[in-house]
Formats: C-alpha cells, sequence, structure tokens
C-alpha cells in the first residue's frame, strides 16, 4: 500500500454539521489522558465532517469524519475522531500509521448536491441531507485534532481555505450505525466549504499513554 507524504493537500468540498452532546454519553470514547472540554455545563461539541476530495489532491476520495467531542490535553485544545471513513485503500493505510485514526473504508453517495450517504456493506452509517450554499466568505482557518499512535499520544493541525458558507441540514443517524448512541440529534449549526483547500500536517508526539512512558 502506498500513500503520500506529509504534508496532505486535498482540494474540494466539505460540509461539517456541529451539534451539542452530553458528556457522559461519549466519555467512554475518549482516552483518560484527555479531559472533555465543556461549553455548557454537561455539554460538548461534536461534529459530523463530509467532504470529496477532487482534483488537485495528493489523493481523490470521500471522507466522513466523526468527531464526539472537543478535548484538551497540556492546556492544547483539539477535536478527538473517533469513527473516520473514506472510500480509497490508501487513504486508509496513510490515516492509520501516519496520524493513529481508525480509518475505514466505506461508500459514498453524492446526490444532486442536497443529500449524501455512507454506507459500509449493506450497513447504513448515516445520511446527510442540505440545501445549496447561497451566500459565503472566503477566509482561512486552522483547527487541530488529537490522536493515539501505539502508545504516543499526538496532536496535528489542518489549514483549510474556502468560501464558507451557513447552509441548513438534516442528519439520519440509523440505529445500526456504530455512532447511533451519540445521540448527535439535529446539528444547531452547518457550515459548507467550496473551492476547498486543506493542508494535514505531519503530527507531532506530544505525550504517552499512561502506563507506558512519561508524559512529555
Amino acid at each position: 500500500m502506498s500513500y503520500p507524504a506529509t504534508p496532505w493537500t486535498l482540494c474540494g468540498k466539505a460540509i461539517a454539521s456541529v451539534h451539542l452532546v452530553n458528556i457522559n454519553q461519549v466519555r467512554s470514547l475518549i482516552p483518560s489522558e484527555f479531559q472533555i472540554f465543556s461549553v455548557w455545563p454537561g455539554k460538548t461539541l461534536a461534529a459530523v465532517y463530509l467532504s470529496e476530495y477532487c482534483q488537485g489532491s495528493v489523493l481523490e476520495y470521500s471522507e466522513l469524519i466523526v468527531i464526539p467531542a472537543v478535548v484538551s490535553y497540556q492546556n492544547k485544545i483539539g477535536a478527538w475522531v473517533s469513527h473516520i471513513y473514506v472510500d480509497n485503500a490508501d487513504s486508509v493505510a496513510g490515516g492509520r500509521e501516519i496520524w493513529g485514526l481508525p480509518k475505514e473504508l466505506a461508500h459514498f453517495t453524492w446526490e444532486n448536491d442536497k443529500r449524501v450517504t455512507v454506507r459500509q456493506g449493506d450497513r447504513n452509517l448515516c445520511t446527510l441531507n442540505y440545501k445549496p450554499q447561497n451566500l459565503a466568505w472566503r477566509q482561512s482557518l486552522t483547527g487541530h485534532s488529537f490522536s493515539v499512535r501505539g502508545a504516543e499520544l499526538i496532536r496535528f493541525s489542518a489549514q483549510c481555505e474556502a468560501a464558507f458558507g451557513l447552509i441548513s441540514s438534516s442528519l439520519e443517524i440509523p440505529a445500526e450505525s456504530p455512532f447511533s448512541g451519540f445521540n448527535l440529534g439535529q446539528p444547531f449549526l452547518t457550515v459548507r466549504a467550496e473551492q476547498m483547500k486543506l493542508q494535514v500536517a505531519h503530527p507531532e508526539v506530544v505525550g504517552q499513554k499512561a502506563g507506558e512512558l512519561i508524559y512529555r
């Protein structure tokens, strides 16, 4: 299996739905080394990110990322990814080996710029229905994520430049989906990114899992 060296540059479009979830419903998904960042008593932010990376990308593929919580470690804040699916085997290998992300293969169906469905075998993972983007503003944003690679706690950044716009959406997660238990509900905010250029940086090791070595 081959995959590009870091950083990965990915071009295309994306939609992210943002949700409020109960911390006690997602606590078991987060390694004990991380604290869950509370944005409201007993609540944290969650997100579902769907993207399609096309011409100009180091790899062309679609992606579903499920973020059940925002976490902190050593006074740094980032997203925690519990589930991530793509339709490119090289992306699976690179995601697992470089960033420690639990990537799996799935099938994506994008329908007439209004709906995207993700399936794994005969199991429906989720469907996002959304409206077209009207008004948009172009800007650059940078986010950070944490993950675990072997015994290492790692952190990496993703810098995104795109035309961002707020849209309406509805998210369907059937009971058969592995992340149905999060009780994400409907998003309170959905952001669409068009003409997107995303650069995912090489990760840095920020610590070690408990019981392995002393944290840095």
